[in-house]
């Protein structure tokens, strides 16, 4: 009955917002205008990976989960290189070749050459998220990838290749279905942890086939039954241990989609943001003592403005409003808003999607992967939704074709409010698909955040950012020394003229992504920053005064000096 209900429900909010979505276009016939213009280069990348969610007609729950992706430089030339997550068959269906996950390795100008067998990396297992980290301290990039099974650990030998040390780690988790993970350092020891949301407890074997109005359809999470998250610490020495009790990380089980390692209130420790689907999110606050409890509900980030607990995916944290704080973008289901959380300081969160108008054309859509990212270098943070057309669970109730959608685009104003310019971006905008993960980077090392967007059962989509280079921009790559190497947890705030903007590494972002490895600052017209401030996990600052714009700069932690080159030279 319960189920049935919220069926019933969302289908006459369907009908009911799809109106809203209708006048919304009435009311905005002329083609808007952008600045920020992305073209689809997916042709001429060389990546031929294809995503398959290892669909065997029997609608089982994880294939629509999959899958997520991640950009880093994974072999320390400079370049941001892109790891694929991919599904496997599930039975009854069988292949000669499994399909598995990809590395293509970024040769500069636009072009990646397949390196997964050489690399290593190539799990065949039911992918659905990665995290990046270097889990030892040694300098090079390591990689998590959560599964519908056994997850697995892949450690960077520096030389090119990889070695599976999921075992001698201890982090496989069993047959479980895995969902998102994020690598932070929770204790502050400069070795990086490792945070897991686990979705259900399901079996192919115990499937129970569901259908509304005769036509099969995807179970919901209101039929699974859920599992409890888990955290890793990183003794130092290979291993991580379990310490759930240890932390007080247990807030019950829940079907967990995504989750985001920020300290959101920078106080200097890492907090998690949880997203769930079909329930409340979570915010586990770290007490800089190794416990954490989930504050969501009190700070008003567990439900959306009206109190209701939505099918969330991914979940991106930036300050979009530039007053010095975090905001959170969570995506949703069809038929509802994506939620953008405002930072209120010690008051909490607030809902401000409406006001700031940053969901109404993605209501038709299911909504997957997301980032609040400044792709004009005007500074201030856009915001890009990867959408999908409904499962057909949800296009048979609402009546919606199920052949894709486009993602989303919507610029800042500068003004708190997001104006619609999907339209008017370029080709990059006008490829149909129904999208996964999505990760943004500056792939050519030209000064502006290019993306990748995976997409369900076909290639992925390759943006190239062609938008006119008039605003200047810094980028900052940080390596800790008493912190965690690959500085995830480091704060950085950079002053140019009359503007302040701060930003933070992030453990995974978006839809069980990872991205976000050197910091991106748009400058606008700026053409120097007076000061650049780096608050680090251990404790230690670092600031830096009257750098020119236009350099990307690298910054260890405890030196005064910083080293930078020009577009293209790291």
């Amino acid at each position: 009955m319960k189920n049935g209900l919220r069926r019933r429900v969302f289908s006459v909010s369907v009908g009911l917002l799809a109106g809203i979505v209708a006048v919304a276009a009435a009311g905005c016939s002329s083609k808007p205008h952008s600045p920020i213009q992305l073209t689809d280069v997916t042709a001429t990348s060389g990546i031929s990976f294809r995503h398959t969610d290892g669909a065997a007609g029997r609608y089982y729950l994880p294939e629509p989960m999959s899958a997520g992706l991640a950009l880093l430089d994974y072999d320390g030339d400079g370049d941001l290189d892109v790891y694929f997550v991919n599904g496997s068959p599930l039975p009854p269906a069988a292949v000669e070749t499994l399909p598995g996950n990809a590395l293509y390795r970024n040769e500069g100008g636009f072009r990646f050459v397949d390196v997964t067998r050489e690399a290593g990396v190539g799990d065949a297992g039911f992918g659905l998220g990665v995290a990046v980290g270097d889990i030892d301290n040694d300098g090079h990039l390591d990689l998590f990838v959560t599964n519908f099974g056994p997850d697995v650990l892949f450690r960077n030998n520096g030389d090119g290749t990889f070695s599976d040390v999921t075992s001698r780690a201890g982090v496989g988790g069993g047959k479980q279905l895995s969902s998102g993970a994020c690598f932070l350092d929770f204790d502050n020891d400069g070795h990086l942890d490792l945070f897991v949301a686990r979705y259900a407890d399901f079996s192919c074997e115990g499937h129970v086939a569901e259908t509304v109005d005769g036509l099969p359809v995807y179970p919901g999470p209101l039929s699974c039954t859920p599992l409890a998250d888990t955290l890793y610490r990183n003794s130092g020495d290979g291993a991580f241990a379990e310490t759930n009790a240890e932390s007080s990380a247990e807030a019950g089980p829940a079907t967990t989609t995504s989750a985001i390692a920020v300290d959101f209130d920078q106080d200097g420790d890492t907090d998690v943001f949880v997203a769930g689907d079909g329930a409340p999110n979570r915010l586990l606050v770290n007490d800089g003592a190794g416990k954490l409890t989930d504050a969501a509900e009190v700070l008003g980030l567990a439900y959306n403005a009206d109190g209701i607990e939505q099918r969330n995916r991914g979940a991106d944290c930036a300050d979009f409003d530039n007053d010095g704080q975090y905001d959170f973008l969570v995506t949703s289901g069809a038929g509802q808003w994506p939620a953008l959380y405002r930072n209120l300081g010690e008051a909490g969160f607030e809902d401000v999607t409406f006001r700031a108008g940053a969901g109404v054309v993605t209501l038709p859509h299911a909504k997957w992967g997301a980032g609040l990212v400044d792709l004009d270098n005007d500074a201030d943070r856009d915001l890009f939704i990867a959408c999908a057309d409904p499962s057909p669970e949800r296009a048979s109730i609402g009546g919606i074709a199920n052949g894709g959608a486009t993602n989303v685009l919507l610029m800042n104003s500068g003004d708190g409010r997001f104006a619609d310019v999907t339209s008017a971006c370029g080709s990059g905008l006008s490829v149909v698909a129904n999208s996964r993960g999505v990760a943004f980077g500056d792939l050519d090392n030209d000064g502006d955040l290019d993306a990748i967007v995976l997409n369900s059962r076909q290639l992925p989509t390759v943006l190239r950012n062609d938008s006119p280079a008039g605003n200047h921009w810094i980028q900052i790559r940080l390596e800790g020394s008493k912190s965690n190497r690959s500085g995830l947890g480091c704060r950085v705030r950079v002053k140019a003229g009359d503007l302040t903007q701060v930003a933070e590494v992030h453990g995974s972002r978006g839809y069980q992504s990872h991205w976000g490895i050197p910091l991106h600052f748009g400058l606008a017209a700026q053409r120097r920053v007076e000061q650049i401030e780096v608050f680090w996990p251990s404790g230690e600052q670092d600031v830096l005064t009257e750098i020119e714009a236009d350099q990307i700069l690298a910054v260890r932690e405890g030196e005064t000096g910083s080293t930078a080159s020009g577009p293209g030279q790291l």
